[in-house]
């Protein structure tokens, strides 16, 4: 009796903790998908807490959201780069405007497309073993 009792406590246990790492999941889209409006600062914020939250996450369906998140979030910066330094050639300025656009529409999708993917339950990654 006593360890169906324990199993069920820890049953409960690991929903209410997925269910918290689902919510968390949801609100860095959340703050990526405002990082235009305040100035990148959300976007540090969240990928500040994906690392600190990553190996929580671990061997969930919430581990491939995280290694999403925060490969959109480098390759940004390095766009995002690349184009301020397109920018200050002045020859290239029109390019830079060019790449930071096209930066803005692939961050809108990978935040569209992971969001989107989270709501459903579903990996980013569709071969990942859990």
């Amino acid at each position: 009796m006593t360890d169906n009792y324990s199993r069920q406590i820890t049953a409960t246990a690991d929903a209410t903790q997925l269910d918290g790492y689902r919510k968390l999941t949801h609100i860095l889209y959340g703050l990526y998908a405002i990082f235009w409006l305040t100035g990148g600062i959300t976007a540090l914020i969240a990928i500040v807490i994906n690392y600190i939250k990553r190996d929580d996450v671990a061997g969930t369906l919430y581990a491939s959201h995280f290694a999403w998140q925060i490969r959109s979030f480098w390759w940004s910066v390095v766009w995002a780069a690349a184009g301020g330094v397109l920018f200050a050639t002045v020859v290239g300025i029109p390019l830079a405007f060019v790449a930071w656009g096209v930066l803005w529409l692939w961050m809108l999708y990978r935040i569209v497309k992971g969001w989107l993917a989270l709501n459903d339950s579903k990996p980013m990654y569709p071969d990942q073993r859990f």
